[in-house]
């Protein structure tokens, strides 16, 4: 006797994967052009024509616990070599920022984040706290210096009020109260995420005979798959595999290394304001300084050419998801580079203003990291080293 198996359709996905850059996924007919076209995907169960079946029958919990929607780097061979125009690369994108949205708790920040009406909202919000700060900081300074001066601690690490340091504006006890918390909370979100996501694709892969590892998790062996992947992550190996979109793997690196070159300078700084108590701002002579300039200047250049090349691919789905986080990436790295210039230009006014944006923007790329697209470099990372581990060829 034949065995029955029940499909039972998820509307609400369908429609949710459509408003998310999904559109042509009903011109797919299952030629499995998508899946030959491939040049990274695995020969066996390779993708993405098993998920464009998934996705086209609504099957969520099929497809949010793939690992292999985030094997697929959207290099646009399949997209551009699809005889219907069914863009399966397009179609994987969406799917893979629904499982974000899926993992990521609590559900009403992960909605607001890609709801285009309530982006006011995102950027008000910090936009109000940090002025708060800056009241706080430059007209309860005197207050402050004695509240501190009590318990042994120094307020103000700006220099002095006859040098330009953004301390003087916003205060680095201000700012590192708040960033700091934020981090731990966006730590906590993904922790949490990752956990169910990792128990889901496992039991997916096992289900689906795509792994040669049985019920029973090693987190050691996870560790050193982990650790295997990283090379090609660093090289962009995926990318450069690709033909259709192949430059986008410079700019995704210069977006990458920029990012590991700030969050470098972010901690040596921070180790040498609160254990050496030697407050900036710092020679343009320090080597620590180069690397964050050099590092701003690849975010900004990084950025700016992947904004160009969603710009030129006329026939890419380019969807608020999109263009929130690219838009985001590329103020951060303009309005980083702005408050030191103006800095330097001995504009003391405009360069706190500068500094004033880019806060902002720092606040809403980590804060929204887990709830953003960009929350990919986490689920992604850990998609590949689960293949290694799981030995999906």
């Amino acid at each position: 006797m034949s065995e029955k198996y029940f499909v039972q359709p998820d509307l609400k996905f369908i429609d949710e994967i459509t408003g998310l850059g999904a559109e042509t996924l009903k011109k797919c007919f299952q030629c499995a052009t998508c899946s030959v076209a491939c040049p990274i995907a695995p020969e066996n169960s390779p993708f993405p024509r098993k998920e464009m079946i998934a996705a086209s029958w609504g099957l969520k919990d099929k497809l949010i616990s793939n690992a292999d929607i985030w094997l697929c780097h959207e290099c646009g061979d399949c997209s551009e070599l699809c005889p219907r125009g069914a863009k399966p690369g397009d179609v994987l994108s969406a799917v893979r920022y629904a499982a974000i949205n899926e993992y990521a708790q609590p559900k009403a920040l992960a909605e607001a984040v890609k709801d285009p009406k309530k982006l006011p909202f995102l950027l008000g919000i910090p936009a109000i706290w940090f002025a708060i700060l800056a009241w706080v900081t430059m007209v309860g300074g005197e207050t402050m210096t004695k509240l501190f001066h009590n318990f042994g601690l120094e307020w103000s690490h700006g220099g002095g009020h006859d040098v330009i340091a953004h301390a003087n504006f916003v205060s680095t006890w201000l700012i590192d109260l708040t960033f700091v918390p934020l981090m731990a909370f966006v730590v906590i979100v993904f922790a949490l995420g990752l956990h169910r996501f990792v128990r889901d694709i496992h039991a997916n892969a096992v289900a689906e005979g795509k792994t040669d590892k049985n019920q029973n998790w090693s987190p050691k062996e996870f560790l050193q798959a982990f650790l295997g992947v990283l090379p090609a992550i660093i090289k962009h190996d995926k990318f450069n595999k690709c033909e259709a979109n192949q430059d986008r793997a410079t700019a995704h690196m210069m977006v990458l290394y920029s990012f590991i070159g700030l969050f470098v300078v972010t901690n040596i700084f921070f180790v040498v304001l609160y254990i050496f108590h030697i407050p900036g701002p710092y020679s343009q002579l320090n080597p620590v300084k180069w690397l964050a300039n050099i590092s701003g200047a690849a975010l900004v250049i990084g950025s700016a050419l992947m904004i160009k090349n969603r710009l030129d691919k006329k026939d890419q789905v380019s969807s608020y998801k999109d263009w929130y986080i690219l838009g985001l990436v590329f103020a951060l790295g303009l309005t980083g580079l702005l408050t030191e210039m103006t800095r330097l230009a001995g504009s003391e006014y405009l360069s706190y203003f500068m500094y004033y944006l880019h806060l902002i923007a720092i606040f809403n790329l980590f804060a929204f990291l887990p709830f953003s697209k960009m929350a990919h470099l986490v689920y992604r990372v850990t998609a590949m080293a689960y293949a290694e581990y799981s030995n999906r060829k």
